[in-house]
């Protein structure tokens, strides 16, 4: 055994498909995911009902071989050219080797020659459902052995529970992402990334309820873009569009987490901030506008700068007010703002901000 150590063992060759197999593999999103107590349970049952000491699920990627979970020892991961895993998927469904250390394939493999030198393996391939070999569920001995024809079977069972439990967990996935893109889809603004303007109205109506539950201000702030109607007769409404694209991407990065931007309708955007002072609010809406006027947009061969007109409005729990008042407050400063010459912030009737 000493003298065979100095021997290269054989390498085999990939089969022309193992693209495609590993593409079936990556489709999982398993690689690297956090343990799960379904299938250590999984290999705890294979190991008890194969009266086996070790049993694990591995997956073969490209050039490694990741357990997923792991009865009897301590695992993560090993090169794929010295796995025994890697063998299943160049084609056989089952393998079965009696004694690693006499077998060529395996005899100088790190689990042979190392602690916890393994004699036998046994492995059933995990299918993809287009027909891949992505892993194995397998057991193990340090002593050599054989599978009786009920144990095959319970093998070739479980391995068949592994991989249903690998294609919930990837549908699982597949259902919250495209919830989120659902959810993402109702609620956003497809041009500006902001709320839309459904959105914009029902989060309102929580943070006005929530400032009067915790006794706290909140404001609003209410953006028209300055003879934005100019832009898209002088320059198309593709230009126009991209302007307010700009422009709203420039609020969702200078908003606050839990601040609320959304578009309230063509060109005007709309801003709730919640435990806002009016003050607050204005110091706010002053920022905005200097970030918005100071924002330059390629357009043609040029360039052009806009302008904003801003109103803000406020309310606290000792105001008996709603959403629509709310917003009607900020509408009618965001109208002084405009009447006295845009490119300005304006508050509540009683304040004047030049």
């Amino acid at each position: 055994m000493q003298a065979a150590e100095h021997v290269t063992p054989p390498v085999a060759a990939r089969p022309m498909t193992d693209n495609f197999r590993l593409a079936a593999l990556h489709r999982y999103h398993i690689l690297d995911s956090p343990a799960c107590d379904d299938f250590s349970f999984l290999t705890e049952l294979a190991a008890r009902l194969c009266n086996m000491p070790y049993a694990c699920v591995s997956l073969v990627d490209a050039d490694r071989v990741w357990v997923k979970a792991a009865t009897g020892m301590q695992l993560d991961q090993l090169p794929r050219h010295d796995s025994y895993s890697s063998l299943v998927v160049l084609g056989a469904a089952n393998l079965e080797i009696p004694d690693l250390a006499c077998d060529p394939r395996t005899a100088h493999m790190a689990l042979t020659v190392t602690a916890p030198f393994m004699r036998y393996y046994s492995g059933v391939a995990l299918v993809s459902s287009d027909g891949f070999a992505i892993g194995t569920l397998c057991v193990l001995d340090t002593k050599p052995g054989c599978l009786d024809d009920a144990q095959r079977a319970t093998l070739v069972g479980l391995a068949r529970q592994v991989m249903a439990l690998i294609e919930l967990r990837a549908s699982e996935k597949t259902l919250s992402a495209t919830a989120r893109e659902l959810e993402q889809l109702a609620t956003t603004d497809e041009l500006t990334g902001l709320h839309n303007r459904r959105s914009l109205l029902h989060r309102l109506r929580f943070e006005i309820a929530r400032a009067r539950r915790f006794r706290v201000p909140v404001s609003a702030v209410m953006v028209d873009l300055d003879y934005f109607k100019r832009i898209n007769d002088d320059f198309g409404h593709a230009d126009g569009d991209r302007v307010l694209a700009a422009v709203g991407r420039l609020v969702r990065e200078h908003v606050r987490a839990v601040d609320i931007a959304g578009r309230y309708g063509g060109e005007e955007l709309c801003l709730i901030l919640p435990n806002t002072s009016l003050e607050g609010a204005l110091h706010f809406a002053e920022s905005l506008r200097l970030r918005i006027a100071a924002q330059t947009h390629e357009i043609g061969s040029g360039t052009l700068t806009i302008t904003a007109s801003l109103g803000v409005g406020t309310v606290d729990h000792f105001d008996a007010a709603d959403a629509e008042s709310l917003l009607r407050q900020a509408d009618a400063a965001l109208y002084r703002a405009k009447r006295g010459g845009r490119n300005r912030v304006e508050g509540p009737a009683t304040e004047r901000h030049p």
